[in-house]
């Protein structure tokens, strides 16, 4: 199984992102999805997470800024980002949690950086 995140880069303050994420060897339908961040000397942390249902929620960082979703028709997640600020700058990473098998899979991460 593989997770396929892309769409980062180099963008000014105030501008925008969106970030995709597509699996080999597994269809979203049925995961717990989200995205997390790891910038340079810090943990790994979740920033915004969608159920298979459809509900979401985000970290206090991004709320209002960043909005994640899903197309299972598609098989693809994706997080639209915003008014990025500097502190934005991280690796990016998708994963999804099957919530009754246990399993979990990571994306390889995508560079996102934000210059002032």
């Amino acid at each position: 199984v593989q997770l396929q995140a892309s769409g980062g880069g180099l963008v000014q303050a105030g501008g925008s992102l969106r970030l995709s994420c597509a699996p080999r060897g597994i269809t979203f339908s049925r995961y717990t999805l989200g995205w997390y961040r790891q910038a340079p000397g810090k943990q790994r942390e979740i920033i915004a997470g969608i159920t298979y249902g459809g509900g979401t929620n985000y970290a206090d960082s991004v709320k209002g800024r960043f909005t994640i979703s899903r197309d299972d028709a598609r098989n693809y997640m994706s997080l639209q980002m915003n008014s990025l600020k500097p502190e934005d700058t991280a690796v990016y990473y998708c994963r999804a949690d099957h919530p009754a098998l246990g399993s979990y899979y990571w994306g390889q991460g995508t560079q996102v950086t934000v210059s002032s």
